[in-house]
C-alpha cells in the first residue's frame, strides 16, 4: 500500500533497483583476462586452483583479503526517501 504521491509497490522497486545498483558495481570489479601466476602486489605465487576458481585473478589471497578491508562502498542510495538523504 503507497502513501502519498508513491505508487503501489514504490518500496519494492527502490529495494530492487539498490540491489540491481549494488550487483553491477561488483561485477564490474570482477577481474577479466588471463590469470597471473605470482601476485602484483607481493610476488608470491597464486594456487593454480585461485586461478582455475577465479579467472582473470592479480593477486594471491593474502593481498586481496587486505584490498577487501580496504574496500568500504558506503551504500548510500541515491533512489532513497528524503529520510534516507538526510543521513
Amino acid at each position: 500500500m503507497a502513501g502519498g504521491f508513491a505508487k503501489d509497490g514504490a518500496v519494492q522497486d527502490q529495494i530492487d533497483a539498490t540491489v540491481e545498483d549494488a550487483v553491477k558495481r561488483v561485477r564490474s570489479s570482477l577481474p577479466q583476462g588471463e590469470s597471473l601466476e605470482h601476485c602484483e602486489e607481493c610476488g608470491n605465487d597464486i594456487p593454480e586452483a585461485r586461478r582455475t576458481a577465479v579467472p582473470g585473478v592479480r593477486l594471491c589471497v593474502q593481498c586481496q583479503a587486505e584490498v577487501d578491508k580496504q574496500d568500504v562502498f558506503s551504500g548510500y542510495n541515491r533512489r532513497g526517501s528524503k529520510d534516507s538523504q538526510l543521513r
